[in-house]
């Protein structure tokens, strides 16, 4: 008990903090939307580290995420009351920050109920995640400022960009990659054809998704890529 109480404080802290300076940056200097939008995306991105390696038991970082979502959500109902929250937090449309938390959070709990309670392995948990959040933040900075060549394949709603897109493949390779590599246990080339594999379909499913549903079916393709790529390769611990 006592070692959980630590756990939580150390992810309280980290959300306190990150978002206390998030917020006063906010407040003090003129940070663009989009910019704060993802500010914000990589506080909660950052903190999948923790429930990933931190917790010592799979089942309670489960609980701790399904937790945090249930408390959150009604605090947030409260914010929402207050005129200047919805463009505080640069929201698109009422709402959207709170649905996004129980997406997300819902999305930690069952990769790591799979990677860390099934296959006993964070570095996956991590490399799921990673592979859509960070190559998804990059892509909407990179989409807005440099995207002039729209995607209108059917099924697309017309708003991403090849250089979007470029962006998303580019940058979830190399954040499978690095994670892989740190985990170990695989060839070279075993990383560099699985982080291949899994950044194709982390971009495909991002480009089709519609709704913010890339949060949850992004890291869930990764997840299945991975997990069947080490298990092929025969790299499972």
């Amino acid at each position: 008990m006592k070692e959980l109480f630590c756990d939580l404080g150390i992810l309280g802290a980290y959300f306190a903090v990150l978002a206390a300076v998030a917020l006063t940056l906010r407040k003090l200097i003129r940070i663009p939307d989009e910019l704060f939008r993802k500010l914000l995306h990589f506080i909660l991105l950052g903190s999948f580290p923790l429930f990933a390696f931190v917790f010592d038991t799979w089942w309670i970082s489960v609980a701790v995420a399904v937790a945090f979502a249930v408390v959150v959500y009604p605090i947030l109902l409260l914010f929402e009351r207050l005129k200047a929250y919805s463009k505080f937090v640069t929201e698109r449309k009422k709402g959207e920050l709170k649905t996004s938390l129980l997406l997300v959070f819902g999305m930690f709990a069952a990769v790591i109920a799979v990677c860390c309670g099934w296959m006993g392995d964070p570095y996956l948990a991590v490399a799921s995640v990673f592979a859509w959040g960070v190559g998804d933040a990059f892509a909407a900075l990179v989409g807005k400022r440099f995207g002039r060549h729209r995607i209108k394949a059917k099924g697309t709603d017309g708003h991403k960009s090849a250089e979007g897109s470029g962006t998303m493949f580019g940058v979830s390779f190399l954040c499978v990659a690095g994670v892989l590599a740190l985990r170990g246990g695989l060839d070279l080339w075993q990383i560099a054809l699985t982080a291949l594999v899994t950044a194709a379909v982390s971009t495909a499913i991002e480009l089709f998704s519609k709704g913010g549903t890339d949060t949850v079916f992004c890291p869930l393709g990764a997840m299945t890529v991975l997990t069947g790529a080490v298990w092929i390769f025969g790299g499972v611990a």
